[in-house]
């Protein structure tokens, strides 16, 4: 897709950026030696890998396989097992069974030193209005070249320098400096027509911005199908198929969604009694709300709650 420019010339990735929030999660260094492969687990989330050097291949089981040089970003769907290979034809193989937790950085080793190839690996939460994933339904790997910018590599080394600090303020500053690395992999990405982020794609169409911008600002208002497609002057059918193109949902789907991920946020951070929150996110009952809610993070709303407090 190409990016498209607004009446105030600002342009839908501008827009998309200045609405969007970042969390890092723990990081590992992952180190290869030649002739070894390195298999990971299908992360809970997106996973980022960074190639910090050498150069090598990245492969999945239904057996596709991409080239990897320095300075590339790569993002890992949700639940992908996949590997990384230094040679075509690996000799030893290290599989590892779930992802790193917790600071500092981890250090994965495969194979003796010296490294061939080190790629930094880590889950990412980045979300558009607080509540969208970016990278929900992402289907394919998505494999980015940076190689042209000077600026990445102090980018990935400052945010590996921050988490290992365990500091005052360290998930701001590392939500800061990944946000940096996400503006260049969008720039990128935003230049290619066959782009497979579907958010970013959509919001390029000015009727849907339109929409996602309704919800953001109040998604407990009484959202649906048809009050959503006359806000853009389209039919109800029309509207819902072009929805379901372009997010591969539904917009009541969607509503809901955006409706318990702000239910999630006000659980961890207000005093409220469970069936107002339920209430107050456009829930008739307690009973429907807690459903609902389980239904979306697999806990109750006070599960939800006491895992936070003890977080």
């Amino acid at each position: 897709m190409t990016i498209s420019r607004g009446q105030n010339g600002g342009s839908i990735l501008d827009r998309y950026l200045a609405n969007l929030s970042v969390e890092v999660e723990p990081f590992a260094l992952c180190m290869l030696q030649s002739g070894w492969r390195l298999t990971l687990p299908g992360p809970p989330c997106a996973m980022l890998h960074f190639v910090v050097q050498g150069e090598g291949w990245l492969s999945c089981p239904d057996g596709t396989r991409s080239a990897l040089g320095p300075n590339w970003l790569i993002v890992i769907p949700t639940g992908r097992v996949h590997s990384l290979d230094t040679r075509e034809n690996w000799d030893h193989e290290l599989k590892i069974d779930c992802t790193p937790t917790g600071p500092p950085v981890h250090h994965i080793v495969a194979g003796d030193p010296p490294a061939e190839m080190v790629v930094g690996c880590g889950t990412l939460n980045v979300r558009y209005g607080e509540a969208i994933g970016l990278f929900d339904h992402l289907a394919d790997v998505l494999i980015v070249d940076l190689s042209n910018l000077p600026e990445i590599p102090g980018l990935f080394q400052s945010l590996i320098q921050e988490q290992s600090r365990e500091e005052p303020g360290t998930p701001v500053l590392q939500g800061a400096i990944m946000t940096q690395l996400l503006v260049h992999m969008l720039r990128a990405v935003s230049e290619q027509s066959d782009s497979n982020l579907a958010w970013l794609n959509a919001l390029d169409d000015p009727r849907l911005a339109r929409v996602i911008d309704r919800l953001m600002e109040n998604p407990f208002a009484a959202h649906t199908v048809e009050s959503l497609a006359e806000s853009v002057n389209m039919s109800r059918s029309a509207f819902a198929s072009h929805f379901q193109d372009a997010f591969s949902r539904s917009p009541m789907n969607l509503v809901n969604h955006v409706r318990l991920e702000r239910a999630a946020r006000m659980l961890s951070s207000s005093p409220w009694p469970v069936e107002r929150i339920g209430k107050h996110c456009g829930y008739s009952s307690r009973s429907h709300f807690s459903n609902a809610f389980k239904r979306h993070t697999g806990l109750s709303p006070a599960e939800f709650r006491g895992q936070q407090s003890h977080g």
